[in-house]
């Protein structure tokens, strides 16, 4: 071996006995001169201090260890038992869900030296190859990096030779949807009738570039993306067993983050450890995500809930201080408002184990289903429109005023600064502890209680309570039945008492209460209508003016000259009282 460079450390010319192998190689034939194979190996001083990524070290190595995939597992699996070996298999999903993951386990599945097997032993020459990358009989492709048709063609022809050390030849061509047209024509006919020896795994992203032709030719598996408790469960897993210390809030942070995606929560989770100094805490993870912390947002549902505009002014003033990204905001708001809803629903989804289980069950009271459903089609509208605004600070702030401006309850119409009560304010109440009398402001009481059960009173009175949305047209539809100073009965019909709910009947017995003082007992009786409500009034009194503008309009001169003249008809529907087009409006 004289000639051969020196290894690192050694006297020129020289090779240390540890340093280098020789090999002889047989492959000439007998009578030829021999051939040595010389394979160094040079250790690395700083092989020991270089930590692998996560991503890499926790790579499933068996089926077992796999995470979300357990419907592709399964198929797998039981095939490998019963030896109903396809020749292709294709895997399609999202980045970072284990397609090539599992294109590997099966290569080793398929080439153990124990024999085809769904539970490789991971020891053997081939496994151990195969996980270090280094298996002669697998060939990986990327198909982005070899798009051509001669790619193709050198690939299918060194398909034809037998494999080398392995049971079979594994072809894995990741990314396959990049492959040319004429590459995939090149590859139809092996793909379809390969030789007994070659496997096939190919891989994407996406499968709608594929031709048909290409996918009525494999065995197609989706991978699902894999949900954030089991993201959280995997994560905690290797956080335990790196002894890295972390909070529930970060894990959680991070696999949302990630977005279904296990190969990014664990390239995010390498990140945030590096950023905390070798931990893991909610401060920092937020940083590092750029996340919005879940403390503001609830401050702004609270503030919503009492329609406190300049409260929401003040909380967008602080974030905008701390340079928070106020579209990550609007995406966090309204992750948070489908919480919201779904603990209106079905409070037993919001696990124990989440942090904010007793926040979201106490926001979820405050607010009614209609509110969380438009704020949530707000959030998501002025998440679109974010980018036409002129800043984003703009943008989050008139999302916010527009869920006030919009708000079902009616009461954002006071101005922003003025802290408002839960139920709609009209006009000031007796004071706080004091009997309920009334004063010379409470005239509309006054008026109500010699009237007794006058319609005209009860109209009158609807006017005054300030009333939007459904609440005010079920009070528009009731009639009064009798009104006492402390009890008012009101009349519906069984009909018309199905279309509102509680909360609906809620919101008008605390708007009288507001207005007539809040020892007044407001009760719903059913029964037939007497046609005195303030709907059926309305609609009389519009009847009677469209009845008096139709006259009004056979008997116009001009109208009987034209009628008479061209033979023509007076439509009744065109005609429109000031009384009807008032009410088509409402």
């Amino acid at each position: 071996m004289a000639g051969l460079p020196a290894a690192h450390g050694s006297e020129p010319g020289q090779v240390r006995k540890e340093a280098a192998t020789a090999i002889l190689c047989e492959c000439r034939g007998l009578g030829s001169p021999p051939i040595f194979l010389v394979h160094f190996l040079v250790s690395n001083p700083y092989r020991d201090t270089v930590t692998q990524v996560l991503a890499r070290k926790w790579r499933p190595r068996n089926f077992t260890q796999l995470v979300g995939q357990e419907h592709v597992v399964r198929a797998l699996t039981n095939a490998l038992r019963q030896q109903r070996l396809h020749h292709a298999y294709l895997f399609t999903g999202t980045r970072g869900v284990g397609k090539t993951t599992i294109a590997r386990i099966l290569a080793k599945s398929l080439n153990c030296e124990q024999g085809i097997t769904d539970a490789p032993c991971g020891i053997c020459g081939a496994c151990t190859e195969i996980d270090t990358g280094r298996f002669v009989d697998l060939i990986e492709l990327d198909a982005a990096s070899n798009t051509q048709v001669d790619n193709m063609r050198e690939l299918l022809e060194n398909a034809l030779y037998a494999p080398t050390s392995g049971r079979f030849k594994v072809y894995i061509i990741d990314e396959v949807h990049m492959l040319s047209r004429n590459a995939f024509n090149a590859m139809l006919k092996t793909l379809e009738e390969p030789p007994g020896h070659v496997k096939f795994i190919l891989a994407t992203t996406d499968p709608q570039k594929i031709p048909v032709t290409v996918l009525s030719r494999c065995l197609q598996f989706s991978l699902k993306q894999i949900p954030q408790l089991q993201i959280r469960d995997r994560l905690s897993t290797i956080l335990e067993s790196e002894n890295v210390a972390a909070d529930v809030v970060s894990i959680a942070l991070i696999a949302r983050a990630a977005e279904g995606s296990l190969r990014d929560a664990l390239s995010l989770l390498d990140q945030a450890i590096a950023h905390g100094g070798g931990q893991l805490d909610e401060e920092s993870t937020r940083a590092m995500l750029g996340a919005v912390d879940q403390t503001y947002l609830f401050t702004v549902l609270d503030a919503l809930a009492i329609q406190d505009g300049a409260a929401l002014v003040a909380i967008v003033d602080v974030m905008a201080e701390r340079s928070l990204s106020f579209e990550a905001a609007l995406q966090g708001l309204g992750t948070l408002l489908h919480r919201l809803a779904l603990a209106q629903i079905v409070p037993n989804a919001i696990a124990d184990s989440d942090p904010d289980q007793v926040r979201i069950l106490q926001l979820s009271q405050k607010f009614s289903a209609e509110e969380v459903q438009l704020y949530y089609q707000i959030a998501n509208q002025g998440r679109a429109e974010i980018g036409l605004a002129p800043d984003e600070y703009a943008g989050f702030m008139m999302t916010l005023l527009r869920m006030l401006a919009f708000s079902p309850e009616g009461i954002a119409n006071k101005p922003l600064g003025v802290q408002s009560e839960p139920v709609p304010y009209v006009k000031p109440v007796a004071t706080i502890g004091a009997v309920a009398k009334p004063s010379l402001q409470q005239t509309g009481e006054q008026s109500m209680a010699s009237a007794g059960a006058d319609p005209s009173a009860w109209n009158q009175l609807v006017s005054q309570l300030g009333l939007n949305a459904m609440a005010k047209q079920l009070a528009l539809r009731c009639e009064l039945v009798s009104r006492s100073a402390e009890r008012v009965e009101l009349r519906i019909s069984a009909a018309e008492e199905r279309l509102f709910d509680q909360a609906t009947r809620e919101k008008l017995i605390q708007a009288l209460k507001q207005h007539l003082g809040a020892g007044v007992v407001v009760k719903f009786i059913s029964g037939k209508s007497e046609g005195v409500s303030p709907k059926a009034l309305t609609e009389r009194k519009a009847a009677e003016a469209q009845k008096a503008a139709v006259v009004q309009i056979q008997q116009d001169p001009f109208i009987q000259e034209l009628i008479s003249d061209f033979g023509g008809a007076v439509d009744h529907s065109s005609i429109k009282s000031h009384l009807t087009q008032q009410e088509d409006k409402q």
